[in-house]
């Protein structure tokens, strides 16, 4: 802290409590209360929620008492403005037994070395309870909740290396979920130095906020995190510091622009939240909201300002801090065909590591079930739950590995008064249990269960920050509809200015700030510029093993779906029986020609309505999963794995339908290389295939699910158009080379092919040289198929990628 010459100042000293020693810095403010937010918070029911200020004076320190109900004593005196100073006693609420507080000068900083003497004797170590200042790269980690104090001083002990891992017969033993049985080994050097090298683990172990590939030198003061234990060497010694979920965040700064700077989204935008906190986030529609919550989670990092995650730069320590960040978007993100307990059963699944066992991925399913009071709903299917339990069930997949931050966009949307007043109550208590609670809401009917409103204005600024029982009487208004109407119809009024020059912000953005106040400039000059190197997310299982759960998963879902399965097991026959009623008994020049049509038709629609909602249905589950790890071609090959079965399984009964028992007419009975009736369930099959690949190609290209049918009907015809069957192709330029596009103007031809179709066929449709009957011409229409397979299914990679977070696509 820069002082002015001449001008003395409070000195440093440190409160001490029964629950606690608080370092108190000349820079600001401290709060007394029971408000979980107050720097000094004491949960006796004789103090008030905000009960005493500690402030400095000139070149002291002065208790105000802030009109409590059962007053503050300073040294044996009921007082209301009184100079405190190193060795005051103070208690509140009761001056005999209430809480009590001991001001005590800090302990002197070590002095330069002494000359060396003949006799030396060696320093004490400290005891297992000392504490240290806290690791350099943690901002005044005496104002964290984190890093205030070790938990835990752990000896190195002579020896090679000390293995961490979840399994119990490891050195240091972490028992978490999110971490690997056998997860990181500390190793000391033959130098006298140390390194840390990750074995291999799923979740990773992070150096200074970046994962560690292989092993790292390690120097005193780094910060080694792994799961939510962080550790720092000392000397000799490993200072523990747990993150227990009540940790704060210090907002400084944000700004988010676009259209190359032209159009402001978050204009500095700067606050505190403290630890146990629940935020709230309103303002009308296109205030930045949503882009807040991107620049908070870090999925869409601010352009400029600072995050402090209880002390770290969130987006310089990304990696590391993103697995303790929970967000659940406005819409829902499980499978609503499954019941609540095998959904999360399937979510722990992906994001434990893969050593993790099935009993205890089950033990932390039902602690979330139980935590959210859903034991009498772990068995429904989650679309027979109502909007507020549909809800809970998706902060209950967010609680799995017990994030220490919880976003949620919108949980209220749609629900009636009951229903939210119910939500915002469970998120009252998901707070109060220890996290720190930010939710973005269009509603105003339960703000008053929320700690700290912020109130955004157009344009991204912020028009109130502080307890929202505060609010409307700020505003000047007397209901909410008043307030919003004001952002209407005052558009040029200065809203984030007067709130600046406010007693509000003073009193809870300044004054309430856990980390020392930058007048939102903290970190101006591109603070976010860490998050652009940011890896992505490590894979909690391998690809196989992700594969299989979502294989599972994929298939569990439309097993559970009965309108698609009653529509996926009668199109096949409903196609089949037309193609057979065209056929007849044998293909011929009247019948030829339409019954291969139909059956092209019919291979495109059950592929393509297999598949042309999967994508856009899934989108916000995809996009939360993908944050958290989830690996994008083990994702599409899924899809691919379970419609494909399914699509070439509807072919086959197509085709038998349609031509078992049928003469196919061809050339002595036989096919092109094998039986004709083979021949063509092949062709079929791809097709339909092709198709299926082309509608997970439409699903990923649409934003709506109500587009996607008429797109499938759109794709009938243009298969119908461009087969070949009813318009001469070959030879028209343009028209036939994109044709080569169209996957049944391939298959018709290798089906035209296997049945020498232009020898049943005279005339100048049949003589097409994709319909030869010759080994080479089939094998290239298949081969064709194949190939706009492949293309589509690289295509739908590229499409997904645009939809995942913006942080995955740096």
């Amino acid at each position: 802290m820069v002082q002015r010459p001449g001008v003395p100042t409070a000195p440093e000293l440190v409160l001490e409590t029964d629950t606690g020693s608080t370092p108190m810095s000349p820079g600001r403010t401290y709060h007394v209360g029971r408000d979980p937010l107050c720097e000094i918070c004491f949960e006796d029911a004789r103090v008030s929620w905000h009960h005493a200020l500690l402030r400095p004076d000139g070149d002291h320190w002065t208790v105000e008492d802030e009109d409590s109900t059962n007053g503050t004593w300073a040294d044996g005196h009921r007082v209301h403005e009184w100079s405190v100073g190193a060795g005051s006693e103070l208690r509140f609420g009761d001056a005999q037994d209430g809480p009590r507080a001991v001001l005590t000068a800090p302990a002197p900083s070590p002095g330069p070395a002494p000359a060396p003497s003949p006799g030396p004797a060696p320093a004490p170590a400290p005891g297992p309870g000392a504490a240290a200042a806290g690791p350099a790269r943690v901002s005044n980690p005496s104002m964290t909740t984190t890093f205030r104090r070790p938990s835990a001083v752990l000896p190195l002990p002579a020896r090679t290396a000390v293995r961490i891992g979840r399994a119990t017969d490891n050195d240091l033993v972490i028992d978490e979920l999110d971490v690997s049985r056998r997860h990181a080994e500390l190793r000391a050097l033959p130098d006298g130095g140390y390194e840390i090298a990750d074995l291999g683990s799923h979740n990773g172990t992070y150096l200074n906020g970046s994962r560690v590939v292989g092993a790292a030198p390690l120097a005193e003061g780094d910060l080694v995190g792994i799961g939510h234990l962080v550790f720092c060497l000392v000397g000799d010694r490993l200072q523990e510091y747990e993150d227990t979920g009540e940790v704060t965040l210090d907002v400084q700064g944000l700004t988010v622009a676009v259209d190359r700077g032209r159009k402001i989204l978050l204009d500095q935008v700067s606050f505190p939240v403290g630890a146990k906190c629940l935020l709230a986030v309103i303002g009308p529609s296109g205030a930045g909201k949503s882009t807040l919550l991107g620049a908070l989670t870090g999925l869409r990092p601010a352009d400029r300002g600072t995050v402090l995650y209880d002390g770290r730069d969130l987006y310089r320590d990304y990696a590391e801090l993103r697995s303790r960040i929970g967000l659940v978007p406005q819409d829902d993100i499980l499978h609503s065909q499954l019941t609540v307990r095998r959904a999360l059963t399937y979510a722990a699944e992906l994001r434990f590591p893969q050593d993790t066992a099935r009993p205890e991925r089950q033990r932390r399913v039902d602690e979330v079930i139980g935590e959210l009071g859903l034991e009498e709903r772990a068995a429904q299917p989650i679309h027979s739950l109502s909007g507020g339990q549909r809800k809970r069930v998706s902060v209950a997949l967010e609680l799995l590995t017990k994030p220490s931050l919880l976003f949620l966009d919108e949980p209220t949307s749609g629900l009636d008064p009951g229903m939210d007043r119910s939500v915002m109550h469970m998120l009252r208590g998901l707070a109060d249990d220890g996290r720190t609670v930010i939710v973005v809401t269009h509603s105003v009917l339960s703000l008053d269960v929320c700690d700290r409103l912020l109130v955004l204005a157009p344009g991204g600024r912020i028009a109130y920050y502080g307890p929202p029982a505060e609010t409307l009487g700020f505003f000047g208004a007397s209901q909410w509809p008043e307030a919003f109407e004001a952002f209407e119809n005052q558009r040029d009024r200065d809203w984030a200015g007067e709130y600046a020059a406010s007693t509000a912000h003073r009193t809870y953005v300044r004054g309430g700030a856990r980390q020392p106040w930058h007048g939102g400039r903290h970190g101006a000059a591109g603070a976010a510029a860490g998050a652009d190197s940011v890896p992505p997310p490590p894979k909690a299982q391998s690809w196989g093993s992700q594969l299989s759960t979502l294989v599972r998963r994929y298939a569990a879902a439309l097993a559970a779906d009965r309108t698609f399965l009653a529509i996926m097991i009668a199109l096949p026959f409903v196609m089949g029986a037309m193609a057979r009623a065209l056929a007849g008994g044998r293909l011929t020049q009247e019948t030829a020609i339409n019954a291969l049509l139909i059956l092209s038709v019919g291979a495109v629609l059950t592929g393509a309505a297999n598949a042309v909602r999967e994508l856009v249905k899934e989108r916000v589950i995809y996009r939360r999963e993908r944050a958290v790890g989830l690996s994008r071609s083990a994702y599409l090959m899924s899809k691919v794995v379970v419609l494909g079965a399914v699509t070439v399984a509807q072919a086959v009964v197509l085709t038998l339908v349609a031509l078992y028992g049928v003469d196919l007419n061809a050339p002595g009975g036989h096919g092109v290389i094998m039986n004709p009736l083979l021949e063509i369930t092949i062709a079929v099959a791809l097709l339909a295939f092709t198709a299926m690949m082309l509608g997970l190609l439409v699903s990923a290209l649409v934003r709506k699910e109500e587009v996607t049918m008429p797109l499938l009907v759109l794709l009938a015809i243009v298969q119908v158009v461009f087969c070949g069957a009813l318009l001469q192709l070959d030879g028209v330029p343009v028209i036939e080379q994109l044709a080569w596009l169209v996957p049944s103007r391939w298959a018709l031809g290798a089906m035209a092919g296997t049945i020498d179709l232009g020898a049943i066929v005279p005339g100048t449709l049949a003589d097409d040289p994709l319909f030869a009957h010759t080994p080479g011409v089939w094998l290239l229409n298949l081969g064709m198929l194949v190939v706009l397979s492949v293309l589509f299914g690289v295509l739908v990679a590229r499409l997904l990628r645009r939809h995942e977070p913006a942080i995955m696509r740096k």
